[in-house]
């Protein structure tokens, strides 16, 4: 089974795919899960990946 969302597969991601999550402000996460929010791309953490599948935390993306 793959794990490309871990160590060997994220090496070549800028700052090795870390950084603050836009949706949950968290720093030093990892930011692995690409959504579409208004018409732009943004990278999210998976808390926040799920969270936005289910339905939840619509008030924090209208403020991205």
């Amino acid at each position: 089974m793959s794990k490309a969302r871990r160590g060997s597969g994220i090496r070549e991601l800028v700052s090795r795919g870390r950084g603050t999550c836009p949706v949950c402000k968290r720093t030093g996460i990892k930011l692995l899960y690409e959504n579409e929010v208004n018409g732009k791309k943004i990278m999210v953490c998976k808390e926040c990946n799920k969270a936005i599948a289910h339905g939840k935390k619509q008030e924090e993306l209208a403020a991205v």
